[in-house]
């Protein structure tokens, strides 16, 4: 298996993401696209990301980057998300104690500071996450500016490659559009970014530190579903690295509302055989344990609460 696929399985269609499971073109995803567009352009969004990945350089190149304790990154979180909701935490004992990927379903944008809440400051766990998502908003760059912590991930959004797909099939009024995506919009499959998210990742385990992943690769649409097939990334960087791989499951964080009980489930570590270049049967067979092991820890038959719901538009759209 050669590098380029393997680090290649964090992105959209150019990262593996097909035709068909592309979005429909719809006034949603067209204006969705816009609001990414104008993302990329933004000074404020470029700076910061930019800000972001030369500190990943720093820390590729041995160097330690400029971030908060893990324990002051606790605090902080933890006083934010439950002065919001009530958490729920289960079986936090089967969490490993040095390096290690966690891999989660994800159904919010809130899911990654949930679970930097509630796990222990030490091993310290970067989050990889969607580049403009996470700094496209001021007060979400003033804070990650000062928490660290954070690989961003550039790469194009459903929604734009739907737009280029639609302009690729004769859709004439999407050319525009579509050719400033390509111009302004980064994909992050350069073999420079691809090579530096490897070499951060070796220096982070090196470190007996984590790395925290969403194995979907997007947001699920429903509680206790899975949104398949699972991404390669949690279990190709494991299988290289020879780390266990921590599966965690989300309850209740795809609607929010003030004072919710979220969940959050842990599951017993899987551990794999170190391989410094997997094959394609030990990526398919870890993946497959792992897809496994989320779903034993959803709920099959998950009931949304009823009753007075404060706050619901406000607190699901807060960190979009």
């Amino acid at each position: 298996m050669s590098e380029r696929p393997i680090l290649a399985s964090f992105g959209d269609r150019e990262n593996n993401v097909e035709i068909d499971d592309l979005p429909s073109l719809t006034f949603e995803t067209i204006q969705r696209a816009r609001e990414g567009l104008a993302m990329s352009r933004d000074p404020s969004v470029r700076n910061a990301i930019q800000e972001a990945l030369k500190q990943m350089t720093v820390l590729s190149d041995g160097g330690f980057e400029s971030r908060a304790s893990g324990a002051t990154r606790r605090v902080l979180l933890r006083a934010f998300i439950q002065t919001l909701f009530k958490v729920r935490v289960e079986n936090l004992e089967r969490l490993p104690h040095g390096a290690a990927v966690i891999a989660a379903n994800h159904l919010n944008h809130i899911d990654p500071f949930l679970l930097l809440s509630q796990i222990p400051p030490s091993p310290y766990y970067y989050i990889f996450g969607d580049a403009r998502t996470l700094y496209n908003k001021w007060w979400k760059r003033q804070i990650l500016n000062f928490a660290g912590g954070v690989v961003p991930l550039e790469r194009r959004w459903k929604e734009e490659m739907a737009v280029i797909e639609s302009a690729k099939a004769g859709r004439a009024d999407m050319r525009d559009l579509a050719q400033a995506i390509e111009q302004d919009v980064p994909t992050g499959n350069s073999i420079q970014v691809l090579r530096q998210i490897n070499s951060t990742i070796q220096t982070i385990f090196a470190r007996n530190n984590g790395i925290l992943l969403f194995a979907e690769g997007r947001l699920g649409t429903n509680e206790g579903k899975l949104h398949l097939p699972l991404r390669q990334g949690a279990v190709i960087y494991a299988l290289k690295a020879g780390v266990p791989v921590a599966p965690v499951g989300l309850i209740g964080t795809k609607n929010l509302y003030l004072g919710k009980e979220l969940t959050i489930r842990f599951g017993e570590p899987l551990c794999f055989p170190q391989s410094n270049r997997p094959t394609r049967q030990e990526v398919s067979t870890a993946l497959e344990a792992l897809q496994y092991a989320l779903i034993d820890l959803l709920p099959q038959n998950y009931q949304e609460p009823e009753g007075l719901k404060l706050f619901h538009h406000f607190l699901n759209r807060m960190l979009q």
